[in-house]
């Protein structure tokens, strides 16, 4: 069995990792990423966690709201779905490199030993001071924790 990467998401920006977590994944790697909540997403915090809340909370339809598609709260989920979008999902490939990603909130016990990977070129030093966790993004869209 080939050994699996792990990615510790901790400061990283969350479209640089995604990017470069995708490029792994479609070379037929096992990608594991751990702490998930603490991935940041660059930019104003109001207008990013505005942005969100319209995202989740709008309906695309009128007869049966409650039936529209589901969006999802969970930080683990919405790191997942950032890599997803960054993959040729509808291909057979895309499918196929996406079921080799796991993604965790924090660090469970199988991978806390483990050496984790972290991205220089997608650290958040880089950027000047305006980002927020994925994590607070969640909870203002309603993710209990």
């Amino acid at each position: 069995m080939e050994q699996e990467a792990v990615v510790d998401a901790e400061g990283q920006i969350l479209g640089r990792m995604a990017s470069l977590v995708a490029k792994m994944l479609l070379a037929g790697q096992k990608v594991v990423i751990v702490n998930a909540e603490k991935a940041v997403i660059s930019g104003n915090k109001q207008s990013i966690i505005e942005e969100y809340k319209e995202y989740v909370l709008s309906k695309k339809t009128w007869k049966m709201p409650e039936k529209g598609p589901k969006k999802y709260r969970r930080p683990d989920i919405i790191v997942k779905r950032a890599i997803r979008g960054m993959l040729p999902y509808k291909r057979w490939k895309g499918r196929v490199a996406y079921k080799n990603l796991r993604v965790y909130i924090g660090v469970p016990q199988e991978y806390s030993d483990r050496p984790k990977i972290k991205f220089p070129e997608a650290d958040a030093s880089r950027l000047a001071r305006r980002y927020v966790t994925v994590g607070e993004v969640a909870k203002e869209v309603g993710w209990s924790s």
